[in-house]
């Protein structure tokens, strides 16, 4: 089954095969674009102890709080919490020295992943370096390091992040489509076209949604006369109305 497809069945019914994708949305398109220059290098421990102070202040200045309406103790704590919930996982997630920085570039990768069918690959690397690993996701050199380890092609990562036009085009239709949605934070999942659910929800909250726009695509049938065995089979035709076992059953040719 190719990265991103789900398969879902129903009891009774043939499987239906749907195809799950991602799309890009850029949380803060004006902050600058990437650079190299600006992220820690692991055996320069000057450059890591500087950009750990930056990488703190951005984390922990007045963005996030702002944004939630929130005091920064407030919004540290909810931090912690959901560091907590991705340990209870098994994940890890930073609530220090996480970074934040325009992820054009990333979403252009993402792109070029998406042609050469490595998508999921390099998204779930994009996360883990993200949430959970101290250097910086923005460091141009470090998104070429990640792609590379998700199978793609270190001269054509190069190409693309060079070109500012390469897949450019794509990610700019995933967010004007997100804007005709009305979609306006992540992550925000869209089923059907129909239905959209926003933030972290509850597993039970995902399963009546993907219930609902099932039940909608494949609306249960009635059957009217089902039990009048009324219908033929192996052994003859039974009789309309006959009401069940011990009645006439025509003989089948």
């Amino acid at each position: 089954m190719p990265p991103g497809e789900q398969l879902l069945t129903r009891p009774g019914r043939r499987s239906a095969r749907h195809d799950a994708r991602s799309s890009a949305h850029e949380v803060d398109p004006t902050l600058p674009p990437a650079a190299g220059a600006t992220s820690s290098h692991p055996t320069d421990p000057s450059r890591k102890e500087a950009d750990h102070a930056c990488r703190h202040l951005a984390h922990t200045g007045p963005t996030h709080a702002e944004k939630y309406g929130l005091t920064a103790a407030e919004a540290r704590a909810a931090e912690e919490n959901l560091a907590g919930v991705a340990r209870e996982e098994g994940l890890d997630y930073l609530v220090d020295f996480r970074d934040h920085g325009n992820t054009f570039d990333l979403h252009r990768l993402l792109h070029l992943s998406a042609a050469r069918g490595l998508h999921d690959e390099l998204l779930t690397l994009f996360y883990q370096g993200n949430l959970a690993a101290e250097r910086s996701i923005y460091d141009s050199e470090h998104q070429v390091e990640i792609a590379v380890h998700a199978g793609l092609d270190e001269a054509e990562i190069h190409a693309v992040l060079a070109d500012r036009r390469a897949y450019a085009d794509e990610v700019r239709r995933d967010e004007d489509e997100a804007a005709q949605l009305g979609i306006t934070s992540v992550p925000f999942f869209v089923i059907d076209r129909r239905y959209g659910v926003s933030g972290a929800q509850s597993v039970e909250a995902f399963a009546e949604v993907l219930r609902r726009a099932w039940a909608e695509r494949q609306p249960e049938m009635t059957v009217l006369g089902a039990d009048d065995q009324a219908g033929c089979d192996a052994h003859g035709c039974g009789v309309p109305g006959g009401g069940g076992t011990g009645e006439p059953r025509t003989s089948g040719n």
